[in-house]
């Protein structure tokens, strides 16, 4: 991930104002410690800090077209560059950079060239005829990205909150999948899927389609000039992830650069689950793997570098961002510079244990839409900023947007669980990749139970961090949290303790309301905490809290722990008839394709 910071109309192009915008693009340097760039029309400043992945030679930013008119500053990457530029056969590009379409593709169509662009990405680009810009997100918001405003009327974008807190009047978070142009002088919808209505789809269950749609967004994604990995944790979706990647690296451009063997990467407290089934996956998938260990005091010691990096005061971002913030440094330190990552899943499967309670398949659906609307908030911020911390990208190939559209069409009929009939949370993911001929994976893994990032490194962590808030933060000090923070009070000692870090980093008003905020059981939304009476009296955002569905329950409120371990047995959860009909599939060079 590269770092971007845009300063648009600030009524001031002194030196002294050239000097300040490069300062604080300083600030976003751990994004892209590759090569630092900045271009200055009049008032309208661009820089970039980049971390060359594609073209790492020639793909310096910002970018530009032919004559220099139209300047660009982009993070991310656009995985169909190669099919748009054949479209774009008249102009002339000056690198070999995916994101140097973006510039071209605004000189053909104007403004309405976002939806064409698949990847992920946050870019600003400056019409220099007529000093007009636009600046757009992806879909989902993979990317981070502000918009802020200063009191001379400028306009503000950076990648992160420390790029523009200090110079802006207002500032909040640039919404995903949304175009800001100031020809217009506001934001508009560039991502309209038929899923966002949230009517309830009926398209039945095809796992071959499913199969091949999650195959197709992973290929894309082994698009890379330098060295690579896969983020492995062992629960379903890196496993997955990481079984489709060792399956097709071998025909790729990547594997001719940096060899055919696949490098994974786990992380976790001594004998946390998440290392034995990560070791488990890589034995079986014949990775090179790389273990990480960490204490609950290395993570507490790095609680304050976690809130000034991810920039959020929500508990359960923090309790999972800090063990991936400190294994992305040692991967870093590897020489790798980009990894793949199995986030999104959940959200489109419903795959966190509260959506065992789901009333019906309308609500399931709908708590579906609202999670996946949120992950720029949650899983996306982490994902992104976490790794970025130490000039590492991560890549989601299950929030490609083709992907999604398949996932979220299908009946939720299909998605609800039901233990009776064999069916756990994400069952249609299970069964789409359960292949007696040519096996994805293990039974064990691919019918294992959900395990939050946060609690799979190791139950002892959130216990630990649980623990140390307590000895920081006193009753009294809770008793008056409603009044020091009265917005988003926080309700446990562990966020209060969160709170008072991000206040010292981050404290201006507009910084605290792009946190969100509301009860949470599980990571559900405040709307699912509603499905069960007892929840709201329990809330906290571990998976542990979902009483009678995890197996490893809080103890002191869980009841029947036994037959809920019984009834999530691998023998009793793995359906009686495996799929051994769907036709395993390999890279061509046209791409994707079934093999009977």
């Amino acid at each position: 991930m590269c770092g971007i910071l845009a300063v648009l109309g600030c009524a001031d192009d002194s030196l002294a104002k050239r000097v300040r915008v490069l300062e604080l693009s300083r600030r976003l340097k751990h994004r892209g410690p590759d090569w630092s760039g900045l271009y200055q029309h009049g008032d309208c400043y661009l820089t970039h800090q980049r971390l060359a992945i594609i073209d790492p030679a020639s793909g310096d930013q910002p970018l530009y077209n032919e004559d220099k008119s139209v300047v660009v500053t982009v993070n991310g990457e656009i995985y169909n560059h190669e099919e748009l530029r054949k479209k774009l056969r008249n102009h002339k590009f000056r690198t070999g950079s995916d994101c140097d379409v973006i510039s071209h593709l605004y000189e053909e169509y104007g403004e309405n060239f976002v939806d064409m662009l698949d990847g992920m990405f946050s870019f600003v680009l400056l019409d220099t005829r007529d000093n007009s810009f636009i600046a757009a997100r992806d879909a989902i918001g993979i990317t981070s990205l502000y918009i802020g405003w200063g009191l001379d009327g400028s306009v503000w974008i950076s990648s992160e909150l420390k790029g523009l807190n200090d110079d802006c009047e207002h500032f909040e978070t640039f919404p995903p999948g949304h175009l800001y142009s100031s020809k217009q002088g506001g934001f508009k919808r560039w991502y309209n899927p038929t899923w966002f209505s949230e009517g309830i789809p009926s398209t039945p269950y095809d796992p071959l389609v499913l199969r091949r749609a999650l195959e197709n967004a992973v290929i894309k994604r082994l698009m890379t000039d330098v060295p690579f990995g896969v983020l492995l944790s062992g629960g379903l979706d890196s496993s997955l992830v990481a079984s489709i990647t060792a399956r097709h690296l071998a025909g790729t451009r990547a594997a001719k650069q940096w060899g055919t063997q696949l490098h994974s990467f786990c992380v976790g407290l001594e004998g946390s689950p998440d290392l034995k089934a990560a070791r488990e996956v890589a034995d079986f998938l014949g990775t090179v793997h790389h273990e990480f260990h960490f204490t609950v005091q290395d993570g507490i010691d790095a609680i304050e570098d976690v809130i000034y990096h991810i920039e959020t005061y929500d508990v359960t971002t923090i309790r999972a961002s800090t063990p991936m913030f400190l294994m992305a440094r040692k991967i870093k330190s590897l020489g790798v510079k980009m990894v793949i990552s199995g986030e999104g899943a959940d959200e489109i499967f419903g795959g966190y244990l509260y959506f065992h309670k789901a009333p019906n398949k309308e609500e399931f659906h709908r708590e579906s839409c609202r999670k996946i609307k949120e992950l720029h908030l949650y899983d996306c911020l982490r994902a992104n900023k976490a790794t970025s911390a130490w000039g590492l990208e991560v890549r989601v190939p299950f929030l490609d947007k083709e992907f999604i559209n398949v996932a979220m069409s299908i009946d939720p009929e299909w998605k609800m669980v039901k233990r009776e009939q064999g069916r756990i949370e994400k069952w249609v993911l299970r069964r789409a990749f359960d292949d007696e001929q040519q096996p994805y994976l293990p039974k064990s893994v691919l019918y294992r139970q959900k395990e939050q990032f946060s609690d799979g490194v190791g139950y002892s962590w959130i216990d630990g961090l649980k623990s140390h808030a307590a000895q920081h933060v006193t009753d009294k000090m809770m008793q008056n949290a409603e009044h020091i923070f009265p917005q988003n009070t926080p309700t446990s000692k562990e966020a209060y303790y969160y709170r008072t870090i991000f206040e010292r980093f981050f404290p201006q008003n507009s910084a605290r309301l792009t946190v969100p905020g509301g009860p949470s059981i599980a990571c559900s939304t405040a709307k699912a905490v509603e499905w069960d009476a007892a929840w709201s009296k329990n809330l906290d955002p571990s998976g542990r809290a979902a009483l009678g569905v995890h197996v490893s329950a809080y103890a002191d409120e869980a009841t029947n722990v036994n037959s809920i371990v019984q009834a999530t047995n691998v023998n009793s959860i793995v359906p009686s008839k495996m799929i051994d009909t769907i036709p395993r599939m390999e890279v061509s060079t046209s791409g994707l394709k079934i093999l009977s």
